[in-house]
């Protein structure tokens, strides 16, 4: 696997290795001892399909906060969408900063979502399909959401999303409280 860096501390484009030859190409998807060697969330516990049948739907921008903060891997296994993700870490040199990166079946390039960062995308295609493993279990009571316009962030989206669930329409501008920790 090859680990590229993003502009957002500890966020990683994941680029498959491949040995190629007239069958094609074999690599790599996963490796926890990679992840590992990188200090890289390695527990997957779960991994996550989103089936989109229309060009244009957005969904997110969705995250956990602590303790139920998660990871997570993201590839596009059919068709194409733009991933954005925020950095939500009070203490990061990349707080409040955003970074999207254009996601396609062909590629079969990934995005490592570090914990405390909110996560969402765009399809650029219709019949577009996503998975992504995570590093810890769904927490309704840690969910929480910011608004894919919001504009304390004035995310480039390439194009006007066209479908969005009204639970996401619902998710309000973004205030710091919002990404602190559950209380016990």
């Amino acid at each position: 696997m090859i680990f590229t860096e993003t502009k957002l501390k500890g966020a990683y484009i994941v680029d498959v290795k491949r040995i190629e030859d007239d069958r094609g190409f074999f690599g790599r998807a996963w490796c926890k001892n990679e992840f590992d060697e990188l200090g890289l969330s390695s527990n997957v516990v779960q991994t996550n399909l989103s089936s989109n049948k229309k060009k244009g739907t957005l969904r997110g921008m969705h995250f956990q906060v602590t303790p139920h903060a998660e990871s997570k891997l993201v590839r596009c296994t059919r068709g194409a969408l733009y991933d954005v993700i925020i950095d939500l870490r009070e203490d990061s040199p990349t707080y409040m900063q955003w970074l999207g990166v254009e996601l396609t079946a062909d590629s079969f390039r990934m995005l490592y979502v570090p914990e405390n960062f909110a996560h969402g995308f765009l399809t650029l295609q219709d019949n577009t399909d996503i998975m992504y493993q995570v590093t810890e279990f769904y927490a309704p009571a840690a969910e929480r959401g910011i608004r894919y316009n919001d504009p304390s962030f004035n995310i480039a989206w390439p194009m006007k999303p066209q479908v969005i669930s009204e639970k996401d329409l619902a998710h309000a501008d973004f205030v710091h409280e919002l990404a602190k920790p559950l209380k016990s």
